[in-house]
């Protein structure tokens, strides 16, 4: 019955636990224990363009207004422009109704604290201990002082909306360059994935002066990372060269993430978007102890390629929250994963797709004649084989002999030329296969090999 998983809640829609019944429950143990805390107040939610966000905004609102705490709605916004409104306006919690890069028939929720940052694992025990319980909500005597599990009638909270909030965001976007600095002359076109940021990207882009070509930007509520953005650069790689375009910038559903595609329809993924921004950040001296944070995701090539600049690289969990805590544990200011969650804490407390973006186009603008392809081409990357093996028994992976002898092996062949990573998936069952080397029909092989192992122990 548990709630959280590495990201959050997420579900598919209807089935536990993103159920209206249960998210009430949530937003019932949100506003009690904000209440508890703080007394009445505001929390802020957004979204992106889920048809099934309507009907858990309303049940998130419903039980914590319940509870005697006020919201504020912002409507369809990228994750990371609830990060920074949540920070800057002071709301006592910000809430995403997301399931990022999944399929529309997914949805979740994703909860930060007042600075900006993913709940800590505390704090999500303390709802989803909340939720869980039998009597949570039925002990009489509750947050806001009333009965039956809620605040009494005069003391139940208000919804309100925030109809600016759009433009507040994208105006922050625009401050994290200098003023003078101007994109004329600059072709991208923009794949928003018809998520969060299907108006954002374009008009932040376009009000600096580049030329934008928007696609998959009318979001029906169905079509939601369909065949398009961070996870299907297909379309993005067909625009970018039949416009001639300088970059292709693709978005996630929720817009925490950027993947780039450069000029000649090559892509450049989150490693070296790490390699090139790090490298530009080294150069001005605002890259604090030289230091970058990746995951064990990250390609040994981007180990290497900074090894030679002079720059530290170091490794946590994957998932941008545990990037983030890392970077904070050592005193870091930039990091991320190779999958375009790319965090720089001088800007903003959370992957931030938009910013990353403009960021990118500025570093290619500094770099004067240089293509985005000649800017990441001294990134030199091993052959990387991922596989997503779907289960139907959640074993651990360290009980698991068959899994265990297979993956010895392949330390064995590889030795010190490459990586073995087998790992479970915090927001899917499956269990996700990475094997790196030079190469790439040996580590093929490999990674077949494993799989095979994972499917004889852990699918019935």
């Amino acid at each position: 019955m548990k709630l959280f998983g590495t990201d959050g809640i997420r579900g598919r829609v209807n089935e536990y636990p993103i159920t209206p019944q249960t998210v009430v429950r949530v937003g019932m143990a949100i506003g009690k224990i904000l209440f508890k805390k703080r007394g009445r107040n505001m929390v802020l939610i957004g979204k992106d363009t889920r048809l099934s966000g309507y009907m858990i905004e309303s049940a998130l609102t419903s039980g914590i207004c319940s509870m005697g705490m006020n919201v504020t709605l912002t409507g369809p916004i990228p994750t990371p422009g609830v990060a920074f409104l949540t920070r800057t306006m002071r709301f006592d919690a910000g809430i995403v109704i997301s399931a990022s890069h999944n399929p529309y028939e997914d949805n979740g929720i994703k909860i930060f604290t007042p600075a900006g940052y993913k709940l800590p694992d505390e704090q999500e025990r303390e709802i989803e201990e909340l939720v869980l319980a039998e009597n949570g909500f039925t002990d009489g005597k509750t947050a806001g002082g009333g009965n039956a599990g809620g605040s009494s009638a005069g003391l139940i909270g208000k919804a309100f909306r925030l109809e600016d909030a759009a433009g507040r965001y994208i105006e922050f976007v625009k401050s994290t360059i200098p003023r003078t600095v101007a994109f004329d002359g600059f072709k991208v076109v923009v794949d928003c994935a018809n998520g969060a940021a299907y108006k954002i990207t374009p008009t932040l882009l376009k009000e600096l002066g580049a030329t934008v070509v928007s696609i998959n930007d009318n979001p029906d509520g169905k079509n939601i990372n369909a065949g398009c953005g961070a996870l299907h650069l297909e379309k993005l790689r067909e625009a970018v060269l039949k416009h001639r375009a300088h970059m292709g910038i693709a978005h996630d559903g929720d817009a925490d993430r950027t993947l780039l595609v450069d000029e000649t329809g090559g892509v450049v993924d989150g490693d070296r978007i790490m390699a090139v921004w790090a490298n530009d950040l080294k150069a001005e001296g605002r890259l604090l102890k030289d230091t970058v944070v990746a995951t064990v995701m990250s390609n040994l090539g981007l180990q290497l390629y900074l090894e030679t600049r002079g720059i530290r690289l170091i490794r946590a969990n994957v998932g941008d929250r545990f990037v983030v805590e890392k970077m904070i544990e050592e005193g870091c200011n930039f990091g991320g994963e190779q999958s375009g969650h790319i965090v720089s804490l001088d800007l903003n407390t959370t992957g931030d797709g938009p910013i990353t973006a403009l960021q990118m186009l500025n570093v290619l603008k500094k770099s004067g004649q240089k293509t985005l392809s000649q800017l990441v081409s001294d990134v030199t990357l091993y052959p990387q084989v991922l596989k997503n093996v779907g289960v139907t028994v959640r074993r651990n992976i360290d009980e698991c002999p068959q899994i265990l002898a297979a993956v010895r092996k392949a330390e064995q062949l590889l030795g010190q030329s490459g990586r073995v990573l087998v790992r479970p998936s915090g927001t899917e069952p499956k269990i996700r296969i990475m094997i790196e080397g030079p190469d790439k029909s040996v580590i093929d092989g490999i990674a077949d090999d494993i799989a095979s192992a994972v499917t004889a122990s852990m699918v019935f």
